[in-house]
């Protein structure tokens, strides 16, 4: 992995959705709409139902309907965990 890319892991209990690098993530919080860029300082969220959106370099983009997760970024690496 490089630092100028992210690596995503989006998964549940029992299924792994996606696993793999991404040049961003973008989800929807208590907030509003937001992105994860490589270099994002450390940040843990809720995340509202919203469409998740993962680009990666060279692939269609990974898009995934949620109703809720949780998200934690660290060190380039998107981790986000459903209840589904």
């Amino acid at each position: 992995m490089s630092e100028s890319e992210l690596q995503v892991k989006i998964y549940a209990p029992f299924r792994t959705y996606y696993e793999g690098p991404a040049s961003s993530f973008s989800a929807v919080n208590a907030t509003g709409p937001f992105d994860i860029l490589p270099k994002h300082k450390n940040f843990m969220s809720l995340l509202l139902p919203c469409n998740i959106v993962v680009r990666a370099p060279q692939r269609p983009d990974f898009t995934m309907p949620i109703e809720r997760g949780v998200m934690h970024v660290k060190k380039n690496q998107v981790i986000v965990f459903l209840d589904v």
